[in-house]
């Protein structure tokens, strides 16, 4: 049978009113104005692309096998979307990726009866999210991780000391600092973390011990997916770097405050946050996060030319991070802050890493740092928080925390609020384990 999902008059993908003729809750951060995109399986099937939508998948080969999603992306060969990752998709650029959610969403509509009205057909191409083994959606090749935060900065640099009040590193407000971090332990939510052994240098001691680390830290942070990469000496302008990003996962940087101490000087991290980092199942589309754009903080001085983004650079999504203690019930919130607090953009992180010609690849991660604001409680990390450990945070449900403990279960979530509807990330998530008893610290 010959349908065409176009018949359906056309409606912007991000239009408020827009509805899905599945039943979407109001806090579903699944809504039809969201339709990321994920890597799932199901039982004896090979992992394949998927689209998420309330508590159901949208299996994208699927779609395409029955003919309904006719488009660039089928046109590169064997189905993309048959793919064990996202990156040959991605690869193709925003065009793209705006074509096919496009025509998913269309398909999805509540008015739209060609797969509405199929019982078959829904059966082949709709599973339920419980029903589904999530992957991982991208292979990661490069893991930057910057430190787009400034209220981030100015606490780190008031908790180490040193710096008169309120100062920054010089070069601090001229380029958004990062470091290149370990891809190969990029992990997908919901992987143990099991507490790694270090060198540490004990207070009071002259010389370092390698020893479980007694300040495991999260950090609320999120990460730019880079869809269509660039060659190698080229450089991407900043008016041309939202063609080259996907869209943006959760991410938990874990870090090791004790080892970190000890290592960083003069090269900076490297052990100490290498061990774990975990991202969120579902990419959110750059496309879906375009109507919560917003100004960002005033950049004084201005940036240079290459750096100087115009009209509003930041998006304003809210974002939460949670510990649930092993005996208890309920998660404590611990942190709420926003996305639009960050000095830098993730556009100025596209133009400043490939500023002298570095060549980023489909499906590299490029994450905000800790995302920390102003106020109380809105500190991302627990190092902020306790000011290294010097000050315990109550927890809601009771207890305290100086850095996470044995059971802690840690949770990072964030969403855009719209009108009715709520564009959000899911769920990045991490039990704490104990260390190995293996003293030399092999896997046990």
């Amino acid at each position: 049978m010959s349908v065409n999902p176009n018949q359906v008059a056309g409606m912007h993908p991000n239009d408020p009113t827009l509805r899905s003729f599945l039943e979407v809750a109001p806090e579903s951060h699944f809504p039809i104005q969201n339709l990321p995109f994920g890597i799932f399986s199901t039982d004896g099937d090979s992992p394949r692309a998927g689209v998420a939508i309330g508590e159901m998948v949208v299996d994208l080969q699927a779609l395409e096998s029955s003919g309904l999603l006719k488009t660039s992306a089928s046109n590169a060969g064997a189905s993309l979307f048959a793919r064990p990752v996202l990156n040959d998709f991605i690869a193709l650029g925003r065009e793209a990726t705006t074509e096919v959610r496009t025509r998913v969403s269309q398909l999805l509509r509540h008015d739209n009866p060609i797969l509405r009205d199929d019982v078959a057909l829904r059966a082949k191409v709709l599973h339920a999210m419980t029903s589904v083994k999530l992957h991982m959606p991208i292979a990661v090749g490069g893991f930057s991780d910057f430190m787009l935060s400034r209220e981030h900065s100015l606490n780190c640099v008031d908790i180490v000391g040193g710096a008169a009040a309120g100062q920054l590193w010089r070069n601090w407000t001229y380029l958004p600092m990062a470091y290149n971090g370990r891809a190969s332990s990029v992990v997908l939510s919901g992987t143990p973390v099991k507490r790694p052994r270090g060198q540490v240098l004990n207070e009071g001691q002259a010389a370092p011990v390698y020893q479980p680390t007694a300040k495991l830290d999260f950090e609320l942070e999120a990460a730019i997916v880079v869809g269509r990469g660039n060659e190698l000496g080229s450089t991407v302008g900043i008016a041309h770097a939202d063609a080259h990003m996907f869209g943006v996962v959760l991410l938990n940087d874990w870090s090791t405050r004790d080892v970190q101490a000890w290592e960083a000087q003069p090269l900076g991290v490297f052990v100490s946050k290498s061990h774990r980092t975990s991202i969120s199942p579902w990419i959110v589309t750059f496309d879906a996060l375009e109507p919560f754009r917003t100004d960002g903080p005033e950049q004084t001085p201005p940036p240079l030319a290459y750096l100087n983004q115009k009209g509003q650079r930041n998006f304003n999504v809210h974002m939460q991070a949670s510990i649930k203690p092993k005996d208890h019930a309920k998660p404590s919130v611990v942190c709420r802050s926003n996305l639009q607090a960050l000095y830098w953009s993730f556009a100025q992180q596209v133009a400043h890493h490939t500023s002298t010609g570095c060549n980023l690849m489909p499906g590299d991660l490029l994450a905000t740092g800790t995302v920390s604001a102003s106020g109380p409680n809105a500190q991302g990390c627990l190092y902020e928080a306790t000011r290294d450990g010097q000050q315990a945070i109550a927890l809601e449900h009771g207890g305290t925390r100086l850095y996470l403990e044995d059971g802690d279960e840690v949770a990072l979530t964030a969403w855009a609020q719209g009108q009715g509807y709520r564009v959000g990330f899911g769920e990045c998530t991490g039990l704490v384990t104990p260390v190995d008893s293996n003293k030399n610290g092999a896997a046990t």
